[in-house]
């Protein structure tokens, strides 16, 4: 049950104690580490680790070590050449929004600036903000929309949207535009993020006149934000604010959706004719390479199935442009589509933000009821839809991971052997180098035996060499025919004497190189290796269960949690207090319009210094919750559309902020960067400040100036009154 502020917790007498300072400064810090994360180097003393090591290798959950004198990382050569061992291992500590507000809480609760009362509001609730409830029900309804994701559903739109829009650039950009932020007012921006990302990046590089995707990338992760602020399930955020303020869902969206759409229909032209005006970026017309109706053709595979491409997974990053082009048409002409997950998950999906508002909206105002109570359910059916639809076509799905899986492996197989003969060949032409160096004769070598590799057995019968490849082992054998060098000692006055071996009888002499060896060498099973094995039989059995979790916000909670502790340690130690008065001072003289545009301010800007837009929602929510309670002891109440303005103008700030100056600004950013680069489009941090700063500017003007309107009309200067 979530506390009430009390006025104990209005004492700004706190922050003269030294452990009120160092808090404060133990927030700055963690948000500057999670504006900028880096690595700490640890030095571990070898024997350690080794020791560490071997004992876990003794109770089998990790394999044996292997022979540091192999390990280029650990040895260093002295000027003898002999390999000297180093004393100490560097590990590299990740410092970034997981670890940095957790150790700042850990560091808290050693030098007792914090405490129970501390923990408690930031786990099971303070002041209506309950994190328990607010994370369950973010982490179980992202799991139905990720598992439309994952059916194909958005990517299968995506394509029928191009289609529609056809090669005319501007109409193709709008009908992007609209789509994005439709599908996002309904699902949020995670789902946006993760499948438009991947989509935009392939269709701008197998467009041959879109000579750079910033348009479309940028647009895209900026109104996949604005939209997420429409209704209180998109967001984290306004998930947060919704309880702060006990705000009923419909009713937030009511207020939301006005300032929303506005800003959507207004930045669009701006976008268009303005900000991204140049046919280098979005062309009057766009040409597109096209697929081939053999291509057109073939079964779309399914993503989530792992090496369901087969090699065309591992060469997407080293195929020549070509290659990356026609893999990235397939990818949007003929993309793969699960109808009946894609329908039960858009029918759960629908059920449940319903049965969310009606309940809501249903509640009375004294009565508080867990909102996971629906998402949790609801979550639970979708996977065992994904599961039991897993199970049922599990031969299918074995049988392309299976297939993937063997032609990668036999296409490293191949290139390590490739790898082995080159350095062969190079280290005779050496010793032919050194002879002539030595001798000043020159070495004569017969042509050596070649070895081949084939995916198929060769059954011409000639060219004396054969083959075989079978799903346990490869067998590689030499052409007998080619000469064989054999280098014999030489005198000490006379040059070397080099004697060749005549042709050989062809030789069913092999070299068997089973596969598994080839890759690791197994030994005794041990805990990691098991449960490596069962994470693949369930990637081949259970592709979609498997996916949707892999891509779950799991990060979030911890980040969350330690956040919200944070915040309620800067409420207890007075901090909170000083920034309430502070802001009063502000309306005090601004009034309700220096409300709408302070709050607006401080919350974009606050969401790339203070903990990404979460960190922010929590931190202003608390500010706020104080400053109304600093009217209510002093029996002076603030208007109803002062309070109600400041509250969604700081609704607007968050939302918005995610695509402000930093991709730290948000998770969705963090995500939104890495997709990208793993598409091979590198987003820098200075572009992405330039970019975003006339969106976010003429986005924010927008939206505060409707919403100032909003306020004027539909609420009055009486007293707030906070709900009962």
């Amino acid at each position: 049950m979530a506390e009430n502020l009390g006025e104990q917790d209005l004492n700004t007498g706190e922050i003269r104690n030294w452990r009120s300072i160092v808090t404060l400064l133990v927030f700055i810090i963690t948000n500057i580490v999670v504006l900028v994360p880096f690595h700490i180097p640890i030095y571990i003393p070898r024997r350690l680790v080794e020791a560490v090591v071997d004992a876990l290798s003794a109770l089998r959950i990790i394999s044996p070590r292997k022979d540091p004198t192999n390990d280029g990382e650990e040895a260093d050569d002295d000027q003898n050449g002999k390999v000297k061992r180093k004393l100490f291992l560097r590990f590299n500590f990740p410092m970034n929004f997981v670890t940095a507000p957790l150790i700042a809480d850990l560091f808290l609760l050693a030098i007792l600036a914090i405490g129970l009362q501390e923990v408690r509001g930031g786990t099971l609730g303070a002041n209506n903000i309950s994190p328990l409830d607010i994370m369950i029900f973010f982490i179980t309804l992202a799991y139905i929309a990720i598992s439309i994701d994952a059916s194909g559903l958005i990517r299968f739109l995506a394509f029928k949207v191009l289609q529609k829009g056809g090669k005319v650039g501007h109409r193709l950009f709008f009908y992007l535009y609209a789509f994005f932020f439709c599908l996002g007012s309904f699902i949020g921006n995670d789902p946006i993020v993760l499948s438009g990302t991947a989509f935009l990046a392939y269709m701008t590089r197998v467009s041959s006149n879109i000579i750079h995707p910033r348009a479309w990338i940028h647009t895209q992760f900026a109104v996949a934000n604005i939209a997420s602020a429409i209704l209180v399930s998109s967001n984290p955020t306004n998930l947060v604010l919704a309880g702060a303020f006990e705000i009923k869902f419909i009713v937030y969206t009511a207020n939301m959706i006005v300032p929303v759409v506005a800003t959507a229909v207004v930045l669009f032209p701006f976008l268009l004719y303005i900000i991204f005006a140049d046919p280098a970026l979005i062309p009057f017309s766009i040409e597109m390479h096209e697929l081939s109706e053999e291509a057109k053709a073939k079964k779309p595979v399914n993503p989530n199935i792992p090496h369901a491409r087969g090699l065309a997974e591992e060469e997407e990053g080293n195929a020549n442009e070509d290659q990356v082009k026609l893999l990235s048409l397939e990818e949007i002409m003929n993309p793969f589509l699960d109808k009946g997950g894609a329908a039960f998950g858009a029918a759960i999906m629908t059920a449940t933000l319903v049965t969310l508002l009606v309940l809501n909206a249903a509640t009375q105002n004294r009565e508080h009821y867990p909102i996971f109570w629906v998402t949790l359910p609801a979550a639970f059916v979708m996977f065992c839809w994904d599961v039991a639809f897993g199970w049922y076509h599990r031969h299918e799905t074995r049988e392309i991971a299976r297939k993937g899986r063997q032609e990668v492996e036999n296409a490293r197989l191949e290139h390590m052997l490739r790898e082995e003969e080159e350095m062969r060949l190079a280290a005779l032409e050496q010793k032919e180098k050194d002879a002539i160096d030595a001798y000043g004769t020159p070495m004569v070598l017969t042509q050596s035996p070649e070895t081949h590799l084939q995916s198929q057995p060769n059954n011409d019968g000639g060219g004396g060499h054969s083959t075989s490849n079978t799903d346990d082992d490869i067998t590689l054998a030499a052409d007998a025919s080619k000469y064989v060098p054999v280098i014999l000692t030489a005198d000490k006055n006379d040059g070397p004497t080099f004697v060749s071996t005549p042709p050989r009888e062809q030789s069913p002499s092999s070299v068997r190189i089973p596969k598994l060896a080839r890759r690791q060498d197994r030994g005794r099973p041990t805990l990691v290796s098991l449960l490596t094995n069962a994470y693949r039989w369930t990637q081949d059995t259970f592709p979609t269960v498997t996916a949707v979790v892999a891509h779950l916000p799991f990060a979030l909670v911890p980040f969350a949690f330690t956040m919200f502790i944070l915040v309620q340690a800067l409420v207890t130690k007075g901090w909170v207090p000083v920034f309430a008065y502070g802001w009063d001072h502000w309306v005090n003289k601004t009034g309700t319009i220096g409300a709408i545009g302070g709050m607006g301010f401080l919350s974009v800007i606050l969401c790339n210094f203070a903990g990404t837009n979460i960190g922010t929602t929590i931190l202003l929510s608390r500010v706020i919750q104080a400053w109304q309670k600093i009217h209510d002891v002093n029996h002076t109440p603030i208007s109803n559309r002062t309070f109600w303005a400041t509250v969604y103008s700081m609704a607007i700030g968050v939302n918005y902020g995610a695509f402000s100056t930093a991709f730290s600004a948000s998770l969705a950013g963090m995500l939104w960067r890495d997709i990208l680069a793993r598409k091979h489009i590198r987003v820098r941090s200075l572009d992405f400040a330039r970019v975003n700063l006339p969106i976010i500017a003429i986005s924010m003007a927008v939206g505060l100036a409707v919403l100032i309107g909003e306020v004027y009309i539909i609420r009055d200067n009486t007293p707030y009154k906070p709900v009962e």
